[in-house]
């Protein structure tokens, strides 16, 4: 059985990939923003592009670089209203053979991808990249925790949640 084809999939031959690099920009349709805000447990995805560029190095690496934008929606973690956030960054991955994956301890060398076929998906790399570039804990301005009575009668682990106590 084999996986289900990545929301915003782009697959890009290694076949067009020639002594120039080769530049495209994409954009994730409708279903595909639904899909993905879905995914990235989203309220919703307004819109995703992305600028990528895939060059050929030496030693039979692949570099690509892109540049990708995104506004969306998330809860809020306090009061679970809509969010609204927008993203602009850029990133590298090189691909290659597993073999050839580099060692190295540098923070400052691209991460390294296997190539599995002979294709790069460069939506499913802008994909993960935007996931990532995604706020943890949203969270609107004027949401506050309401934290109960400041005086507490009791001390101990659960003593801040006493005041929410229900006498039955």
């Amino acid at each position: 059985m084999s996986d289900p084809a990545p929301e915003f999939s782009r697959p890009m031959a290694l076949t067009r990939i020639g002594s120039q690099p080769f530049r495209q920009k994409i954009a994730a349709n409708e279903a595909e923003r639904a899909a993905l805000a879905k995914r990235f447990s989203l309220v919703s995805l307004d819109h995703l592009e992305a600028t990528v560029e895939l060059a050929l190095e030496r030693g039979g690496t692949i570099l690509l670089t892109a540049e990708f934008s995104g506004a969306f929606a998330q809860e809020c973690v306090v009061s679970l209203d809509p969010v609204a956030g927008s993203v602009q960054a850029s990133f590298s991955l090189r691909y290659g053979p597993a073999e050839a994956e580099p060692v190295t301890d540098s923070d400052e060398e691209p991460a390294f991808e296997p190539l599995t076929g002979d294709a790069v998906d460069i939506g499913e790399a802008v994909a993960q990249e935007f996931s990532l570039s995604l706020p943890p804990f949203p969270r609107a301005p004027d949401a506050v925790i309401d934290e109960g009575p400041s005086e507490l009668a009791d001390d101990g682990p659960f003593a801040a949640l006493a005041w929410r106590k229900r006498d039955d």
